[in-house]
């Protein structure tokens, strides 16, 4: 359980850093504040997501790149409605950028999660021997 408290104080960590990053300007207008409400909240149930995979007994003896294998494939309608999420803050709040520049973002973000979930089940694994 203390690992899974460190895990998910990491992960915490790196989606507060990222979150800083993402949504530092914010508008006036409401419409960018729901959307960045829905942002937020769809990272935050995509990354409670992970979190459960991190957790699942039947994933504490794969490899990294089977965990990250089983990460990638987690959590579909979560990852889904965070990237439509962000994309949608990312288009009010950024609107004169190319759309293809903001669903990019978004996917590395998506990426981000993965990867730093993927960090923290390698960090806690036992030297192998």
């Amino acid at each position: 359980m203390r690992m899974l408290g460190a895990a998910l104080a990491m992960m915490t960590s790196a989606a507060m850093t990222f979150a800083a990053m993402t949504f530092a300007a914010m508008a006036d207008d409401d419409d960018t504040k729901g959307a960045q409400k829905l942002a937020m909240q769809g990272r935050d149930d995509y990354w409670h997501c992970l979190a459960r995979e991190y957790s699942r007994d039947s994933n504490q003896d794969l490899s990294e790149q089977d965990f990250g294998r089983s990460v990638a494939s987690a959590c579909p309608s979560e990852r889904q409605y965070y990237r439509v999420a962000l994309l949608d803050y990312l288009t009010s709040q950024y609107p004169n950028i190319e759309s293809g520049a903001h669903l990019a973002t978004a996917n590395r973000a998506v990426e981000a999660a993965q990867k730093d979930i993927v960090t923290a089940y390698v960090k806690r694994r036992p030297p192998a021997k």
